[in-house]
């Protein structure tokens, strides 16, 4: 399996003042464009070809899971993506088969602001503790943007790991088993924590899965209750540790540590 990080969504009540914010933290954000839904959105593209989708909401979207966390429980993480380790039909098929759910392969696109139209497909499994599929149609570098883009004030180069927030985590260790083809590289409870852990390792990227076990975890309890499964919090590679403004970053939990 060769999968990868491809996106990390961040669903905010205002795209403009998100832009502004995520400048202020170092980073380059890009006008991305607009999807058929009335969604806009922005981009913060790394060196390692992964990218934070900054979104917001013209209206609502009753049936669309980003808009009800976002309506629901403010702004704040909703979902990431995978890129596929083959062909997205046959890695859906394969998932499929491994006995999760999962609906697609869907059409999506957007357009930029200058009228280009981007094309893509996705999988997405409709419980969100595991990420959904999403592949190109037109050329990738159209979605992700290249060069000098990708440079950061803050220094960032790419994602060091997603930590996820599950209920139930042996039922979602055995989904991301299905999900990547790979056996967890460490399970168990972290003492004193208050909190079960497993990791999957994605090339340089952690994927870790955390589940709340007593009152010792308050703050990933209480984000399982307002948010559900899912994207809880965002490492990225850079030069040196520290933790990034939650209120700048629109409610996102991120930091920054050191690549070794």
């Amino acid at each position: 399996m060769t999968q990868s990080i491809d996106h990390i969504v961040i669903a905010v009540a205002d795209l403009d003042a998100a832009v502004a914010d995520y400048a202020s933290l170092g980073f380059t954000v890009l006008p991305g464009g607009e999807h058929p839904r009335g969604s806009r959105n922005a981009l913060v593209v790394l060196a390692d070809g992964a990218y934070l989708e900054i979104i917001a909401f013209a209206r609502p979207v009753p049936g669309f899971r980003w808009w009800k966390v976002l309506d629901e429980a403010g702004s704040g993480l909703v979902d990431y993506a995978l890129l596929p380790a083959g062909a997205l039909d046959e890695d859906t098929a394969r998932i499929r088969a491994a006995g999760i759910a999962i609906e697609g392969p869907i059409d999506g696109e957007r357009l930029q602001p200058d009228g280009t139209r981007i094309a893509w497909r996705s999988s997405r499994p409709p419980e969100p503790d595991i990420p959904f599929l999403c592949d190109d149609v037109t050329p990738r570098a159209l979605r992700v943007p290249e060069g000098k883009v990708r440079r950061h004030a803050n220094g960032v180069t790419g994602v060091a790991g997603i930590t996820v927030a599950v209920r139930d985590l042996a039922a979602s260790v055995a989904r991301y088993k299905a999900l990547t083809g790979q056996e967890p590289i460490a399970t168990g409870a972290v003492p004193g924590l208050g909190f079960g852990l497993a990791q999957f390792r994605l090339g340089r990227q952690m994927l870790s899965l955390a589940e709340p076990r007593g009152e010792a975890c308050e703050g990933l309890t209480r984000h399982l209750g307002r948010r559900g499964q899912g994207a809880y919090a965002i490492s990225f590679f850079g030069p040196a540790d520290r933790c990034l403004d939650r209120a700048l970053a629109h409610g996102a939990r991120l930091e920054i540590v050191r690549a070794l």
